[in-house]
């Protein structure tokens, strides 16, 4: 039996979807915290490569990273890292940015500036790797 006192905190067409308020909450906070643990565990492998390429030369940088694992790791923490950057950016935005129209235009603009990173970076190891 219903409640008639209670007040529901979804619309009607909320709840026929099954979403909250915004409708992905959920896959945001998932999303953000996965690609969380995967930055934590990416970083080691990054920082290992840094160190690895810690005075070298040109050639044995360009030779290093043209290694399938390498490039493989460093394509995925690019990936990671800007699909995170990108998420908590978004939040700020949605927490701290109240007009509407500017909130908008910054969260394009934040998904274009981490998009843009991320296929800048992927091209630079793409070249490198498939030695172009």
């Amino acid at each position: 039996m219903s409640n008639p006192t209670h007040t529901p905190m979804r619309t009607p067409l909320g709840r026929v979807r099954g979403l909250g308020a915004s409708g992905s909450g959920t896959e945001h906070f998932f999303l953000q915290r996965a690609t969380g643990l995967a930055n934590l565990l990416l970083m080691v492998a990054f920082i290992f490569i840094v160190i690895r390429l810690a005075g070298a030369g040109y050639a044995e940088t360009r030779e290093f990273i043209g290694q399938p694992l390498v490039s493989i790791v460093l394509l995925l923490t690019l990936v990671s890292v800007c699909t995170h950057m990108r998420l908590g950016m978004q939040v700020v935005i949605e927490d701290y940015v109240h007009t509407e129209g500017l909130k908008v235009l910054l969260i394009i603009l934040n998904t274009f500036f981490t998009t843009i990173i991320a296929l800048a970076g992927a091209f630079a190891v793409l070249k490198i790797s498939l030695g172009g």
